[in-house]
């Protein structure tokens, strides 16, 4: 991870070099701007939207409405992460909902099936009264079907130790259940 960290920093520099002597006075050009700076998400992000990195989630395909929130939130420090701040905070206020939108117009990558079989947990009716009927997301909800199995479950730990605390019913749910549990699901849903 700091392998990651390292490079995008080192990217937002290069970017930063090429963007910030030219203020950008057309819509075009602003569009240039954050399309440069969306290019810095695929070095952990994966560039055709599956990363390649331990823990780090697939964001392609994801709701608009749920890139929108989890930006904003990395932004203000609502959602703790030290990279995910750095590189939110480089967009600028008009900049956060062309970003969202930009990855949610993307196609979910097909994922390679890795994770082992689980057979479904009793609670995936609980998940799906948020997260909709087969985990596919929506509104109220990310999709969560086929995401990494290493993202889920450390999700679901940081939900349930307090970590996490950007959504108040995902930890009340996932303080309730074993964390052995927690993983015979997360290995479910990534296979999904």
């Amino acid at each position: 991870m700091n392998n990651c960290v390292s490079t995008v920093f080192g990217v937002l520099g290069v970017l930063a070099a090429l963007t910030f002597p030219a203020a950008p006075g057309h819509a075009a050009e602003a569009q240039t701007v954050l399309g440069g700076k969306l290019v810095v998400c695929g070095v952990c992000h994966g560039v055709n939207g599956l990363p390649k990195l331990e823990g780090v989630p697939i964001i392609w395909g994801l709701q608009e409405n749920y890139l929108l929130k989890q930006l904003r939130e990395f932004r203000h420090g609502e959602r703790a992460s030290d990279t995910m701040k750095k590189i939110a905070i480089t967009l600028t206020e008009d900049e956060v909902a062309p970003a969202a939108a930009h990855f949610a117009t993307k196609q979910w990558p097909a994922a390679p099936t890795n994770a082992s079989f689980s057979p479904q947990s009793p609670m995936m009716a609980i998940c799906e009264a948020c997260h909709q009927q087969k985990l596919v997301g929506g509104v109220a909800a990310p999709r969560l079907a086929g995401q990494r199995y290493d993202y889920l479950v450390e999700s679901m730990r940081r939900f349930a130790e307090g970590e996490r605390k950007n959504s108040p019913e995902m930890s009340s749910l996932m303080q309730a259940i074993p964390a052995s549990d927690r993983e015979a699901m997360a290995r479910y849903i990534s296979g999904l």
